[in-house]
């Protein structure tokens, strides 16, 4: 009875010449697309219908952001080997779609990454700082001394002996 069925953009088309067969098939079908609702999401449909890299999935799984409802190994035809991925519950996609995370995630991660960037470069800036300072003659201690910035009473609270 499948060449009675036609799928077309999210429209299923059910064709029966009796009249006697339409309402078992179209209850068989019903029954069908309710229970695909229920079944979790492969990681290609996740970044199919998120529109995202998966880059990003395995990132914000990671991360926490994506909550994964649990794994499915599959041995694929022709391989030796096993594969293992996560699955998600259609449900939390769903609200992470509704809420445009994807969008807000990807603003914060940039703002993590700009931030992380600076912070690398002022640490490669600073020990260029203490190479330079050191210099041939002298030491390491010394330069990180001269690289720090002078506090008013740092020699009354060195000579204390609270930092040994």
């Amino acid at each position: 009875m499948r060449k009675h069925l036609t799928v077309d953009a999210g429209l299923v088309i059910l064709s029966v010449p009796d009249a006697e067969h339409f309402a078992a098939l179209a209850s068989r079908i019903g029954d069908a697309l309710e229970s695909i609702s229920e079944l979790p999401m492969l990681p290609s449909e996740i970044e199919d219908v998120l529109g995202i890299s998966s880059r990003e999935r395995h990132k914000w799984l990671e991360d926490g952001r994506l909550r994964s409802v649990g794994t499915r190994t599959v041995k694929l035809r022709g391989r030796a080997r096993t594969v293992t991925f996560h699955v998600f519950d259609p449900r939390h996609i769903e609200t992470i779609l509704d809420g445009d995370l994807p969008t807000i995630w990807r603003e914060e991660d940039a703002i993590r990454s700009a931030e992380n960037r600076r912070r690398a470069a002022a640490k490669a800036a600073l020990a260029r700082k203490r190479k330079a300072a050191s210099g041939p003659g002298g030491t390491e201690r010394e330069a990180a001394e001269e690289a720090s910035p002078s506090l008013a009473g740092w020699d009354e609270f060195d000579a204390d002996g609270l930092l040994r």
